[in-house]
């Protein structure tokens, strides 16, 4: 009787925590999008990222995100940039969010796919040589993110560590690789949920 008695009180508990907030919200933001390419400069991004609580600490999402950067190009070891091209991303997330207080720091992650927008063409230089046009098509890559940042009430601000697979081509006696992998800086507000 006494578990039984406990079992109910625990389901209890779970059912009035469950009630303090509201699961779903929408996460809208905007930031700065930096390649790892030495040498290539960043760009801009937005997001959108609708999330369900399953309590107060634990989000799970769908994180669209759009990043418009240049897509950088190493040939031999030398950079090179190909032309500004769009990343774009399609990712199951998962965030827990510490505390309980109007600031709330928070770590993530997330898996899915990021489709790699063509790079367009780009001319390798080779000594005494023809020049070699190389094109840099779209690709594909299923690739992770981590995440770490602070909500403040509805605001939040965070840095994301894109990993992407690195998309590999080769000419006549040329390796040609393009790192794929981002930072992203960004600010942002949810939508929705909270406390009720």
């Amino acid at each position: 009787m006494k578990k039984f008695l406990a079992g109910i009180f625990v389901l209890f508990a779970v059912a009035a925590q469950a009630q303090e907030y509201k699961p779903f919200k929408v996460n809208v933001s905007i930031g700065y999008a930096k390649p790892f390419n030495a040498g290539v400069s960043g760009g801009f991004l937005v997001a959108v990222e609708p999330k369900y609580g399953f309590n107060d600490h634990f989000d799970l999402g769908l994180r669209l995100e759009l990043a418009s950067v240049a897509r950088g190009v190493q040939v031999n070891g030398n950079t090179t940039t190909g032309d500004v091209s769009a990343y774009s991303s399609y990712l199951i997330t998962g965030n827990y969010l510490f505390g309980s207080s109007s600031v709330r720091p928070f770590v993530g992650a997330g898996l899915g796919l990021f489709t790699i927008g063509s790079g367009g063409t780009v001319v390798i230089a080779s000594n005494g040589q023809a020049n070699q046009n190389i094109n840099l098509v779209s690709d594909t890559k299923f690739g992770g993110m981590i995440r770490a940042g602070v909500k403040l009430s509805h605001f939040v601000v965070a840095a994301e560590y894109n990993a992407v697979p690195t998309t590999n081509a080769a000419g006549t006696n040329t390796q040609i690789t393009s790192e794929n992998s981002y930072l992203g800086v960004k600010i942002g507000f949810d939508i929705g949920g909270g406390r009720k």
